[in-house]
């Protein structure tokens, strides 16, 4: 096997494919990297067994082989070399030799077939969309706050896309909070698969700005992200995942309209004081005359309100979880945000109860919250 490309563009898609290459696991070659070269294509490859990375490295020569090598350090001494250089890659007997002008180093590799076989996707049988690069990241950052680490619940450690009335949407939950996104409208075809948080994060990451649309192909069993000369395969959570509709409350009794930026600081001074106390609550309260008070519970180190000025016509009162208030708000991107719930929540059912944000005249993004019920405020 023999490549020769330049040190920038080999360093950063090896950058790219060596984020998931790791020796915390007890199969070793997974801390590799697969070189492959097949009829003038070079490949770059790593997977831990959930998901794979694929970086299609242009090159200016090339001969057919295969080799695998430490990913992190060959991704390091290659980031090392000055970015014009030209680094030609030759491997011989399970070892590639590295050289760049005055530069050369020879690195132990191991036995290509000791490699995983990476899964594939069937392409005659694929569900493909389409969506803008900055509006896949600006979508799932938003419902990727709202997901799981528990991983005794595997269903929520996931987002699930799925289609409804004609649209693709994606949703959230870790069982406090839930955020569901409308991605594409007018589908034609119909889907119902969840997708690890970390194979998302890790498309996210892997965005830049010369990437313009990614291609999401859906099988039964696997996903893939095209980005461009990136691809990145997952497989899907194989777990039942909970209607979303049914967990979005149909009526709320209070809406009121405020300023985002001035919610999130009032939250956050709300919140040096939750943070302090033992259990991190805040009150939002709407009072007659116009008035949308955030206010911290009174504790030990003291308390904190503060007002906005909003329309309303009905006074009702919330405990939240500050946190949660904030990461929510902290994902929207328009300038005013409204914010729906239920008053007197002691006679009210679980789904009734919650807080629901969303931008005003829309519900392309849902944002909602579980309060805390009156009986455990101290």
């Amino acid at each position: 096997m023999e490549i020769e490309a330049s040190a920038e563009k080999l360093s950063k898609a090896l950058n790219n494919v060596s984020r998931i290459a790791t020796s915390k696991v007890t199969l070793p070659v997974l801390n590799n990297v697969l070189i492959k070269v097949k009829n003038k294509q070079v490949s770059l490859i790593t997977t831990n067994l959930d998901m794979a990375i694929i970086d299609f490295l242009p090159v200016s020569n090339s001969k057919d082989g295969v080799v695998t090598v430490p990913a992190k350090l060959l991704a390091e001494f290659v980031s090392t070399l000055p970015k014009e250089e030209k680094v030609k890659i030759i491997s011989k007997d399970d070892k590639i030799t590295i050289t760049a002008d005055k530069y050369s180093s020879t690195i132990n590799g191991s036995p290509a077939d000791d490699f995983p076989e990476l899964p594939e996707i069937d392409e005659k049988k694929a569900v493909v969309f389409k969506i803008g690069a900055e509006e896949f990241k600006t979508g799932i950052n938003q419902v990727l706050v709202a997901s799981s680490n528990d991983y005794n619940r595997p269903a929520l450690t996931g987002v699930h896309f799925y289609t409804s009335d004609k649209a693709l949407y994606a949703v959230a939950t870790d069982g406090y909070r839930l955020a569901k996104k409308k991605f594409i409208k007018n589908v034609q075809s119909e889907i119902k698969v969840t997708i690890p948080s970390n194979s998302l994060q890790e498309v996210v990451r892997s965005l830049n700005d010369e990437v313009e649309e990614i291609e999401m192909s859906f099988n039964d069993d696997l996903v893939r992200f095209r980005l461009g000369e990136l691809e990145i395969i997952s497989k899907i959570i194989d777990a039942e995942y909970p209607n979303p509709d049914n967990l979005i409350p149909k009526k709320p009794e209070i809406s009121v309209e405020v300023d985002r930026e001035e919610l999130i600081r009032v939250t956050k001074l709300a919140g040096l004081f939750a943070r302090h106390a033992t259990n991190d609550i805040i009150a939002c309260e709407v009072k007659a005359p116009d008035i949308f008070s955030v206010y911290s519970i009174a504790n030990e180190y003291g308390e904190n309100s503060s007002s906005l000025i909003t329309e309303t016509k009905k006074e009702g009162k919330i405990f939240l979880t500050s946190r949660y208030l904030l990461d929510a708000l902290n994902v929207f991107t328009n300038p005013k945000i409204l914010i729906n719930f239920n008053n007197g929540s002691e006679n009210l059912n679980i789904i009734e109860r919650i807080l629901v944000l969303k931008e005003p005249g829309s519900d392309d993004y849902i944002h909602t919250i579980i309060p805390i019920p009156t009986d455990d405020i101290q």
